[in-house]
């Protein structure tokens, strides 16, 4: 788990990036929970705070989100300790189940909510506003055993991860002949997870399908530590998780045609890290949108003060204008996706989506 303590990075610049691995995200409702929302009943207010509110706010979904929900439950509790704001992780689409049943008040997401999630909402008269958190970009890692590779191109990634590579792309050299005949050895999300979705669209072509015969695991930690052990080993997760590991684990450089670039706030921030770039998501239920617990921690997550929270837990902040436009979407009570549903997309530019719905 993320300790709001080990944060890292730097900031960032401005565009909106596009927005799906071969795995799952954590699934650790119980595991992930922050430990100052844990159990019982909820706290007193504290009046020398000058807090007078209270309540419970339920937060679950996208592992890759998870530290940045973490951070800020953290912080704002400190503020407001009549507040619980309970942070679990069951991955992007174990969320939006958990939303869209109505056992949850915020679901975070790494990318934004399909269709089928879509419908299952309207089947549970769910409406939500959909709010960009942050921007990330995918990170590909191998162990540092691995003296060889320092950059793949977009294409060498697909040959590596499409469907029709299982049981038959097994080793380096048949990725690149330059590359040594050592045995690949794979590790990603699963298929509960946004990131998963993206990576797939991105890299494959397809959101959701890919090779299945690869390490999966709904801990992103685990992640790190078979990649590291692994001097074959490859595998992906969201940039934090690669900044809060990188003594353990060695970044790839991503060749989309332009050249190699590796992920960094700069190139997240500036778009220039293509194709693996994306926004982040919280989606928050209309009903509960104006009741002032939610409503302010919500608009606790928006503070410009409080954006350095998401740098040090490893992503990049929403620009300031761009902030602007998610804090009036909020408090307009603007229902739907920008994305009309439609899931994963590669290369849109969400600050253009948002000033579409004005």
């Amino acid at each position: 788990m993320f300790s709001s303590k080990v944060r890292l990075v730097a900031p960032l610049v401005a565009l909106a990036i596009g927005i799906s691995s071969c795995g799952g995200e954590n699934n650790q409702a119980s595991n992930n929970s922050s430990p100052a929302a844990e159990g019982g009943a909820t706290p007193a207010t504290n009046t020398a705070t000058g807090s007078s509110l209270s309540g419970t706010v339920k937060v679950d979904g996208s592992s890759t989100v998870y530290p940045i929900s973490e951070a800020m439950a953290e912080e704002f509790q400190k503020a407001n300790p009549g507040v619980k704001v309970t942070v679990a992780s069951s991955g992007t689409g174990g969320g939006f189940k958990k939303f869209c049943a109505g056992e949850t008040d915020i679901s975070n997401a790494s990318r934004p909510i399909k269709p089928e999630e879509v419908e299952l909402c309207k089947k549970g008269n769910i409406e939500y506003i959909e709010l960009p958190i942050a921007y990330d970009g995918l990170s590909v890692v191998v162990s540092p055993q691995n003296k060889f590779v320092e950059c793949l191109k977009v294409d060498e990634l697909k040959k590596m991860w499409e469907t029709s590579a299982q049981g038959k792309v097994t080793q380096w050299n048949q990725i690149n002949p330059k590359f040594p005949a050592d045995k690949i050895g794979l590790y990603g999300p699963g298929t509960d997870s946004g990131t998963y979705d993206y990576f797939t669209q991105a890299i494959v072509g397809k959101e959701g399908e890919s090779r299945g015969d690869y390490t999966a695991s709904e801990d992103d930690n685990t992640l790190v530590q078979g990649v590291s052990a692994d001097k074959g080993g490859l595998g992906f997760f969201g940039y934090a998780y690669y900044e809060n590991n990188k003594e353990k684990l060695k970044l790839v450089a991503i060749d989309s045609g332009k050249g190699c670039v590796q992920p960094s706030p700069q190139t997240i921030g500036d778009g220039t890290y293509q194709p693996l770039s994306r926004p982040e998501f919280i989606y928050v239920k209309k009903t509960v949108a104006t009741r002032p617990d939610v409503k302010a921690f919500v608009d606790f997550n928006y503070a410009p003060a409080n954006q350095k929270l998401v740098t040090e837990v490893g992503y990049v902040p929403l620009p300031s204008d761009l902030l602007t436009e998610v804090q009036a979407r909020f408090n307009s009570g603007k229902v739907g996706s920008v994305f009309e549903g439609k899931g994963s997309q590669v290369g849109v530019t969400l600050k253009d989506l948002l000033k579409q719905e004005k």
